[in-house]
């Protein structure tokens, strides 16, 4: 099974810098071969090819708000709605979009999870970097929630 791990955010903007985070520390770690770890950012043109590859499942890790606690992980089952906009924004390609522009252009990923952490803080006035510490927090749960995500997978595939 090929999957993709796709890191998602922006890291001036705070705690929106989750995903970039979780991607790059999850790089170092020890995964299958059949699984490609990326940080794409803002990149979401980047992120529509890449699900043009070939891949069996995607799993995006971004923040999301949900109205929890900050720190707060989900994992989502993302749907491509028939009315989400497909065209590019270059200023704002959130996972909705990405997911409605790669499938319009022929791309279909059958399994897609989305791991989320409820942020506390994203100033689009004023840039931060650095994640507050309730987010920072999740980091580590939220790679370990990707590693299991990922062995579920496998272990389907071997199924």
């Amino acid at each position: 099974m090929k999957i993709l791990v796709a890191g998602i955010g922006n890291v001036l903007l705070g705690d929106d810098g989750f995903g970039v985070e979780v991607a790059h520390r999850l790089a170092g770690r020890a995964l299958p071969e059949s699984v490609r770890v990326a940080e794409f950012g803002i990149r979401g043109m980047d992120l529509v090819f890449a699900l043009l590859g070939g891949y069996d499942a995607a799993i995006l890790v971004d923040v999301v708000n949900r109205g929890g606690s900050p720190g707060t992980l989900y994992v989502i089952e993302p749907r491509v709605a028939p009315d989400d906009e497909v065209g590019p924004d270059t200023h704002e390609m959130h996972p909705a979009r990405v997911l409605a522009l790669a499938e319009a252009m022929g791309g279909h990923v059958a399994t897609m999870r989305l791991v989320g952490c409820e942020p506390a803080t994203i100033d689009l006035d004023e840039l931060t970097m650095g994640l507050s510490a309730s987010v920072a927090a999740a980091v580590e749960p939220a790679m370990a929630l990707v590693e299991s995500i990922v062995a579920g997978l496998e272990g389907h595939a071997d199924a």
